[in-house]
């Protein structure tokens, strides 16, 4: 084969990752718990069930081609299927590196090497899943930040719980944002500050008197302020593998950079491994500026 017809080669081959056949459950890790058929309940961390809608924005996905952005076990990738969108779910596998924060305190070079493995067992849950429940969704397997133009224009792309997880939350945006058509979704973790503040006798108040004094709600909150803080602590090393976290407001501001001007939040809990459940927010995004090609 002459170097001319190799590169041809390479450039047609495909940027879909083949089935794998996964036959054991101990081979897998459900991030999500799920109701796997034929088997009944497994894992997870999270439950999201029954409020799926809730956690992706209320998007009608019927007919709708979707990029999911780390879809992990698959979760939501098989839900908006179920609704009658074409997935195409992307994801670290086991040959790229995690976002590790790079204390210098400890080998985190050697914590990336243990992540890897875990992250081969959640691709393995996803593939399971994928046979149990007759999925027709393709995946995808790269770095967020060199997203393949090869995977062709969507009509929505959706991030849930990933930017807090990314050294360069933005960029990982932009890479998507030239891919989509219609709608971002980013769904994350609110703030500890924000999350006193959502739920407090004190906004309930303050927002009742900006209405009867004539105030647009959303451009008085303080949830629309675009703030982030810096998670990891070098005291005490904590946060390995979280970088961000974020208000709502910053994330319309990314999203407004990118040609997604018209947006809407939403707010909602979902219950964690503890028992305890987590507020999250969500932000809906409308492409305002035709994508640039």
């Amino acid at each position: 084969m002459t170097i001319s017809n190799l590169k041809n080669y390479r450039s047609k081959k495909s940027i879909y990752a083949k089935i794998r056949r996964v036959k054991n459950l101990k081979d897998c890790y459900f991030y999500h718990k799920m109701n796997i058929p034929g088997i009944g309940i497994v894992g997870g961390e999270w439950d999201l069930r029954n409020k799926e809608s809730q956690y992706l924005g209320g998007i009608n996905f019927k007919k709708k081609r979707v990029l999911e952005i780390g879809t992990a076990n698959g979760f939501l990738c098989f839900f908006m299927e179920k609704k009658g969108a074409e997935v195409v779910a992307y994801d670290i596998s086991e040959n790229q590196e995690w976002d590790m924060v790079p204390f210098v305190q400890y080998d985190y070079k050697k914590q990336i090497q243990i992540v890897q493995k875990k992250i081969r067992k959640l691709n393995n849950a996803f593939w399971y899943a994928h046979k149990a429940y007759r999925s027709k969704a393709k995946m995808v397997y790269g770095s967020v930040y060199k997203i393949p133009k090869q995977i062709g224009l969507v009509d929505i792309s959706t991030f849930g719980a990933v930017l807090l997880h990314l050294r360069d939350p933005f960029l990982a945006l932009q890479k998507v944002s030239e891919l989509t058509k219609e709608t971002i979704i980013v769904t994350d973790l609110i703030p500890d500050y924000l999350n006193f503040y959502q739920g407090s006798l004190l906004r309930y108040y303050i927002m009742s008197l900006k209405k009867r004094l004539g105030f647009s709600i959303e451009a008085t909150d303080n949830s629309i302020v675009p703030y982030m803080t810096f998670e990891p602590n070098c005291k005490t090393l904590s946060n390995k593998d979280t970088w961000w976290r974020f208000s709502p407001g910053i994330i319309i501001r990314f999203l407004g950079v990118l040609g997604f001007e018209k947006h809407r939040v939403q707010y909602s809990s979902f219950e964690y491994q503890d028992g305890v459940s987590r507020s999250f927010f969500t932000v809906v995004a409308n492409r305002t500026v035709k994508i640039r090609r």
